[in-house]
C-alpha cells in the first residue's frame, strides 16, 4: 500500500469549493480507477484560510503510474480546484506503509 499526499489551501470565502470539487468530481473519478484504495480529505485553519491535506490509498506505485503517469510526484490538479484554491503543492510525497493498525486490520 501507498500513500500519496497532497495538500493545497484556500481562502475561507471559497472553503467550501475545494471539498465539493473533491466529492463531486475527484472521487468518482479515482473510484473508478484500478488500484485505488480510498482517500481521506482534511482540512484546518491557517491565516485566514484553510489548508486541505488529501491522502489517496493505492495498492501499488504501478496503479499511482497509471493514474499520474511515469512522473509520480507531479501533482494532477484540475482547473476546478486550481479555481476554488489560492494555491497549492506542485508535487506530491508518496509514503509505503509500514503498519496498518486501522480498524479494518483488527
Amino acid at each position: 500500500m501507498v500513500i500519496r499526499e497532497w495538500r493545497g489551501r484556500a481562502a475561507l470565502s471559497k472553503a467550501d469549493a475545494y471539498p465539493e470539487h473533491f466529492r463531486e468530481t475527484v472521487l468518482p473519478e479515482l473510484r473508478g480507477l484500478p488500484g485505488f484504495a480510498g482517500s481521506y480529505l482534511s482540512r484546518r485553519p491557517v491565516d485566514g484560510g484553510v489548508e486541505f491535506l488529501v491522502l489517496t490509498f493505492w495498492r501499488s506505485a504501478d496503479s499511482i503510474r497509471a493514474f499520474a503517469g511515469d512522473e509520480i510526484g507531479k501533482a494532477i490538479v484540475e482547473p476546478a480546484a486550481v479555481a476554488a484554491l489560492t494555491d497549492f503543492d506542485a508535487t506530491v510525497r508518496h509514503y509505503d506503509v509500514v503498519e496498518d493498525a486501522g480498524p479494518s486490520a483488527a
